[in-house]
């Protein structure tokens, strides 16, 4: 998914003129708190442009005391800005107020971009601090810029007379956007009702930040404990030293900890034989902010609902579903609805196809049980290594994620776009197991620089998303620094990270949302390009169909190099061996450039 880990907060509405999106995290886990402010303009790296290569965040400089200083500051610099815009005794043009609103906010840019994209990433308790003091402060920005009355009636001005106004259908697009963003965000509300507004907003913000920071608690909280490697039969052992790693991290030597994921199904259950454990794991899943205790967000998720409720009604909209989706795809809730209903008769009747074959599996191996839900990955594995006589554990082997990355993701879009890559080690990151690599467009000119962040940690959220570290802006001469972020279970030092196919797919959609980051080049700025048609659409295409072009068979015989039928060698110019191995081919030059 492309990172905003809430759509719909209202950071993002706070920062809608800066270019940026919520992402981020911060260095070290372990660092303190802040123990001192910063103020000094050559002390905060924020402050000034990196000067890094493509603006890349100098990471090795960044600290969490820098980061609340960079805030307030950033957010006061900005509306000296916006009063500049509003208070303009001029009359209204697109260069003063459309294109000065695109290039206000620089340092808010900067440091929220990082902020947010590192607090997903790598956070730690004092990020976290920072994030529950920010949240109402940054919802209380966005209604002061959103709100203005008098930037409102430029926008507005411009807006009525925008066929008149000589501009290209990109910039007629962006005045169209911005004015919409201003309305759906109460600028023609009453002064007591956008009173009110600013009130849920706030209160919004403040419940969003604990919820999502509850979830991240919760799964740490919850990792499941077992006493002895016997109960982790059916589990590879790779994953079983990765456990007893985890463990040991907990101080909880001779026992192994499975730590859960981001969804409701665990991977584990797929493997184990033991289904007392399998039960455990499921029931212990499900069981994630609703449990009572500490990180319970059933009350959290009330209030949510509630003010998310309340705002739409002030606004105009039935409830919030008809807010959220009048700038989605499918535009109103009878469009949701009535595909749900298509879609539910078909997969109900397939779902209990299904469960009828792993029930004759469970009798067919005197089970003496009903399927449950813990069950279901169990015996469709078997079933499927009885039908199809696949067992998806052998293909694990040539799935080695390095080869995944380079002879699948890499060589696929340089045979697609012509894109080309090129490790950078010279750059500082802000955990050990984050890659750089430089990417270039078919011409040969730098494109993007890309992070790529593979593995699960306690730190990061869970889930699989794409974001920017330095969001794009023609106009503003930047050129993005876009990465991918996966929950790969890290393996033991010196054992090599074999995906499952589900993670290899995960690469290649995630990539696909990179793509869209790099070649979404608006000419104003990165809110500019996601609301330009012509733009945007033929960004979006790329990411659409990026792993579909990949992986249906017939492309993925021109597009991607076929797999060795050697385990230890993973991607190289022979087929897997299988019935329906695919035609030879000749072994694909490396999409990796050398280093010049």
């Amino acid at each position: 998914m492309k990172e905003t880990p809430n759509h719909e907060t209202t950071l993002s509405t706070a920062l809608i003129f800066t270019g940026c999106a919520p992402t981020a995290e911060t260095i070290p886990p372990s660092e303190p708190a802040a123990k001192s402010e910063v103020t000094a303009s050559n002390s905060n790296p924020f402050y000034q442009e990196s000067s890094l290569y493509l603006k890349y965040p100098p990471f090795d400089k960044i600290k969490n005391a820098h980061y609340a200083p960079a805030f307030e500051k950033g957010m006061a610099d900005h509306l000296v800005e916006i009063d500049a815009i509003a208070d303009s005794k001029e009359a209204p043009t697109f260069e003063n107020t459309i294109v000065a609103m695109e290039k206000s906010g620089q340092l808010l840019d900067r440091v929220a971009t990082v902020f947010f994209a590192l607090a997903s990433a790598n956070t730690n308790d004092s990020l976290e601090t920072i994030r529950s003091e920010m949240a109402p402060k940054l919802s209380t920005h966005g209604d002061q810029i959103l709100l203005n009355g008098k930037l409102f009636e430029r926008v507005r001005t411009l807006h009525d007379s925008r066929s008149e106004l000589g501009l290209d259908t990109e910039s007629v697009r962006l005045v169209e956007e911005t004015y919409k963003q201003f309305v759906r965000s109460g600028a023609k509300l009453s002064a007591d009702e956008k009173e009110r507004l600013r009130e849920i907003n706030s209160q919004l913000a403040t419940h969003q930040t604990t919820f999502s920071q509850n979830v991240l608690k919760e799964v740490n909280d919850l990792a499941v404990v077992v006493d002895s490697r016997d109960e982790l039969a059916g589990l590879p052992d790779a994953m079983i030293e990765a456990a007893a790693k985890e463990a040991e991290s907990r101080e909880m030597a001779g026992k192994y900890v499975i730590t859960l994921q981001n969804t409701s199904g665990q991977s584990p259950l797929s493997s184990l034989t033991n289904r007392a454990l399998r039960e455990r794991i499921h029931r212990v899943s499900l069981s994630r902010g609703s449990r009572g205790g500490e990180f319970d967000n059933r009350e959290t998720f009330t209030a949510v609902i509630k003010l998310r409720a309340e705002r739409a009604r002030l606004l105009g909209y039935e409830n919030h579903a008809a807010y959220s989706l009048e700038n989605q795809t499918a535009q109103t809730t009878n469009a949701v609805n009535e595909r749900l209903a298509d879609l539910a008769p078909a997969a109900v009747r397939n779902a209990n196809r299904e469960a009828e074959d792993l029930q004759k599996m469970i009798d067919a191996e005197e089970g003496g049980f009903e399927l449950a839900a813990w069950d279901w990955d169990f015996y469709s594995e078997k079933v499927r290594q009885e039908r199809f006589e696949f067992d998806e554990s052998q293909l694990k082997p040539y799935l080695e994620l390095d080869n995944v990355l380079v002879k699948g993701v890499f060589y696929a879009a340089t045979q697609l776009y012509g894109l080309t890559f090129e490790e950078r080690h010279d750059f500082p990151v802000y955990h050990p197991d984050v890659r750089v690599f430089e990417i270039f467009d078919r011409d040969g000119a730098t494109l993007t620089l890309f992070i790529f962040d593979p593995y699960a940690r306690s730190s990061k959220r869970g889930g699989a998303w794409m974001n920017a570290y330095v969001s794009q802006s023609h106009l503003m001469n930047r050129q993005p620094v876009v990465a991918n972020h996966l929950n790969i279970v890290k393996p033991p030092e010196g054992e090599p990270t074999l995906l499952t196919f589900d993670e290899v797919t995960t690469a290649f959609h995630e990539f696909g949302y990179a793509l869209h980051g790099m070649l979404s080049c608006g000419p104003t700025g990165q809110r500019y390009s996601r609301t330009t048609l012509s733009i945007t659409k033929r960004a979006s295409r790329c990411r659409k169909s990026f792993s579909k072009k990949c992986w249906r068979r017939r492309s993925s015989i021109k597009v991607l190099p076929p797999l060795n039928t050697s385990p230890h060698r993973f991607w190289t110019s022979r087929g897997i061996s299988s019935s329906r191995r695919m035609s030879p081919a000749r072994t694909a030059s490396s999409p990796l450039r050398r280093r010049r």
